[in-house]
């Protein structure tokens, strides 16, 4: 009997198995694929606090023979309005880093079986072993190699994908859920001067992004609403649509991309968004089976090894006795929504693709003009900084001290800045008035603000 079973070895899966095996647990951990393998596309951009876990555990060690540069700066442009900031440390981590995702990957099993960890390749699993009281003590499945098999455990982890085979096994029911809200092309391009910078952009409900990423490459692409995005169309067709969404915010990089060329096929990106109840009776769920999200804010792979590391806390004090295993997997779940929700939120928002409005720009040049907001700003995008923090009515309050009238400012600006500073000692109805008009603009960000305490 093992103490755990992880159904899936990609980042969250293999993440996780690392950890409890150098905690001391048996641990089996299975795969339907054989690693190396490659995997749905995925941008692997890796925020801060990843970088940090990956570097504790030493796993960036094993992504010899890649040259990775570090990117130290995020930056948004909306219209005429630029932001640009460095990235907040997270310890003595303060960059982010885009290796290839089949390295990474292979990189995490490696550590695992590493740890102590038994891997089994090519195995589906099919279904769930029970107690008389419904608790999951095990799994069935099926190996290519040697057939049915069936393996008890004190502790099932599902880390098998936004279509989680164990998440449907268990039932564990979907919340706060939307279809998919804006798809992309991507891809990777060659020659571009690979400058430390992500850098994304706002218009015409396009988002155009772009980050230099492993061996000289750089990540090209752009994301549309749903609704817009025009499929269907031959690699040179995409071509010239993707350079036409640069050439519309920035003509100098349109001008570099037409000078060089794509280095591989365009890939899309879409993805469907949910949370996940994370656990219950002998289960839980990690990664993208725990909480799928649009992947415009580039969270999946962070949010993968910091729940990771939430879910092998958790199971270490169930297994080790500190805590009831029920206990301890309620407080995995607590934990989870705290790293988790808020930005889930934020990013949902985010993948509208909404063109700001002119109030929004004139908040964004306000953080631009603002070192404080503007490190905010890219933190928030960067999961550094929790959404809780940044959309905050002192925050929000003080970021009027940055507004410039020189260029004329949108009338309903101009009447919140008058409520917070037009009036001497400024009374509470009229700043409480300035918080709700404020949250209003926000969307769904707005009741964060309206939540936080008053100055």
């Amino acid at each position: 009997m093992y103490d755990v079973v992880v159904v899936g070895a990609r980042i969250s899966g293999s993440s996780t198995a690392m950890l409890l095996a150098r905690r001391g647990h048996r641990v089996l951990l299975v795969d339907r694929a054989r690693f190396p393998s490659r995997t749905s596309s995925s941008t692997n951009l890796i925020h801060p606090p990843g970088v940090l876990r990956l570097k504790r555990w030493g796993v960036l060690d094993k992504l010899t023979g890649h040259e990775i540069p570090r990117i130290t700066h995020y930056g948004l442009q909306s219209g005429p309005v630029r932001l640009q900031a460095p990235l907040t440390a997270v310890d003595e981590v303060d960059h982010a880093l885009s290796p290839p995702r089949l390295a990474l990957d292979h990189a995490l099993v490696r550590s695992a079986v590493e740890a102590g960890a038994e891997l089994r390749e090519g195995v589906s699993v099919q279904g769930v072993l029970r107690a008389d009281d419904g608790t999951v003590v095990g799994v069935t499945g099926t190996s290519k190699e040697s057939g049915p098999f069936s393996e008890k455990a004190a502790v099932v982890i599902g880390a098998d994908g936004k279509n989680s085979r164990i998440a449907q096994l268990v039932g564990a029911a979907k919340y706060r859920d939307e279809p998919v809200l804006s798809k992309s092309y991507w891809t990777y391009w060659e020659g571009l001067p690979q400058d430390a910078l992500v850098r994304t952009y706002r218009k015409n409900r396009r988002h155009p992004f772009t980050w230099p990423t492993h061996d000289g490459l750089t990540i090209v692409g752009v994301a549309w609403p749903t609704e817009d995005f025009p499929s269907g169309n031959s690699e040179e067709a995409i071509d010239e649509q993707v350079i036409a969404a640069f050439a519309d915010v920035d003509e100098e990089f349109a001008g570099k991309l037409r000078s060089t060329r794509r280095a591989d096929r365009w890939l899309t990106g879409a993805v469907p968004n949910f949370l996940r109840v994370p656990r219950g009776p002998g289960w839980a769920l990690v990664g993208d089976a725990s909480a799928t999200r649009d992947p415009i804010t580039a969270s999946g792979i962070t949010h993968a090894v910091l729940g990771a590391e939430l879910l092998a806390e958790a199971v270490d004090d169930g297994l080790t006795g500190r805590l009831p295993m029920d206990r301890a997997l309620s407080a995995y779940r607590r934990r989870r929504d705290q790293l988790i929700v808020d930005h889930y939120d934020y990013t949902r928002d985010y993948a509208r693709i909404a063109d700001h409005s002119p109030e929004e720009r004139a908040l964004i040049e306000a953080m631009s003009r603002s070192p404080y907001h503007a490190r905010g700003m890219i933190g928030l995008f960067s999961t550094v900084v929790p959404p809780a923090d940044f959309y905050s009515r002192a925050a929000f309050r003080e970021l009027f001290d940055y507004v410039d009238e020189k260029g004329g400012l949108p009338p309903r600006i101009r009447f919140l800045r008058w409520l917070l500073h037009g009036v001497p000692g400024r009374p509470a109805a009229p700043a409480a008035l300035a918080d709700r008009l404020m949250a209003g603009a926000l969307g769904p960000m707005g009741e964060l603000l309206l939540r936080s305490p008053r100055p």
